[in-house]
C-alpha cells in the first residue's frame, strides 16, 4: 500500500513537472514570436520611412532635373530613371505593408482584415468577402495571431487553390475568437497541407497552440475548402 501512495506521488509530480514544462515552452514560444513582430515592425517602419523617403526625394530631383534640361536624350534617360524610382518606391511600400501593416497597430483588427481581403482580393482578381461582428478589445498579440492566419489562408486560397470567391467571417462566441476562410477553389488534402512547409498553415497551427488555440480544416478535391481558427479571448 505504502508502495502504491509512492508511485501516486512520484506521478502526480512527475505530471506536474510536465505541465510547468509546458506552460514555460508556451511563454517562451509567444516570447520568440513577439520579438519576431517587433523586428517586422522595426524593418517596416525603416523601409517606409527611410528607403522610401530618400526614393521620393531622389524621384522628385530627377524630375527637376528632366524639367531643366533641353536635350531630348538626356530627358529621355532621366524619365526612364524617374520611372525606376517610382516603380522600386512601390514595391519598397508594398514590401513594408507585407512585413507589418501600420493599419493593423493603428486602427486594429477589423480595419485590417478588411485591408487585407481588398488587397489580395484586387491583386488575385478574386471576390473576398468579409463579415466580421463586433468584438470586444482584443489583446495586441491576437490581434496579430488572428490577421497572420487570415493572411496565410487568403494568400493559399489566391495562389494555390484557383478560387473566384473567398469568404472571410470572424466571430466572438462563448469566450472564443474565431475566424474562418472558406474559398470555392479546387480543394486539397488536409492532412497533406498542414504537413507542407510550403503553404506555412503548419507553422500557424503551432503558432495557435501558442496560444491554446487550434486550426481545422476541411477539404476535398473540387469541394473548396473551409479553413478555422479558434483561440482563447482570454489566451494567456
Amino acid at each position: 500500500m505504502d508502495d502504491l501512495r509512492e508511485l501516486r506521488r512520484e506521478y502526480e509530480a512527475l505530471l506536474d513537472r510536465l505541465q510547468r514544462n509546458e506552460r514555460e515552452f508556451r511563454r517562451l514560444g509567444r516570447a520568440v514570436w513577439r520579438v519576431q513582430e517587433d523586428e517586422r515592425r522595426r524593418l517596416a517602419r525603416d523601409l517606409h520611412d527611410g528607403i522610401g523617403q530618400n526614393l521620393t526625394a531622389l524621384k522628385h530631383r530627377l524630375s527637376q532635373l528632366g524639367e531643366a534640361t533641353d536635350d531630348p536624350d538626356v530627358r529621355s534617360g532621366l524619365a526612364a530613371a524617374v520611372q525606376l524610382c517610382a516603380d522600386t518606391l512601390e514595391d519598397t511600400r508594398e514590401l513594408s505593408r507585407l512585413l507589418r501593416p501600420p493599419i493593423l497597430d493603428d486602427l486594429g483588427l477589423e480595419a485590417a482584415l478588411r485591408w487585407l481581403a481588398r488587397s489580395v482580393g484586387e491583386s488575385a482578381g478574386i471576390e473576398v468577402g468579409v463579415e466580421i461582428e463586433p468584438l470586444p478589445a482584443l489583446d495586441g498579440d491576437l490581434q496579430t495571431l488572428l490577421f497572420r492566419v487570415a493572411q496565410e489562408a487568403l494568400n493559399n486560397a489566391a495562389k494555390h487553390a484557383q478560387a473566384s470567391q473567398v469568404l472571410l467571417r470572424v466571430v466572438a462566441r462563448a469566450g472564443l475568437l474565431q475566424l474562418q476562410v472558406v474559398d470555392d477553389g479546387r480543394g486539397c488534402d488536409p492532412d497533406a497541407a498542414l504537413r507542407s512547409g510550403g503553404s506555412g498553415l503548419g507553422g500557424m497551427r503551432e503558432r495557435l497552440r501558442l496560444y491554446d488555440g487550434r486550426l481545422d480544416m476541411h477539404s476535398a478535391p473540387g469541394e473548396g475548402t473551409r479553413l478555422r481558427a479558434v483561440v482563447p479571448l482570454d489566451a494567456r
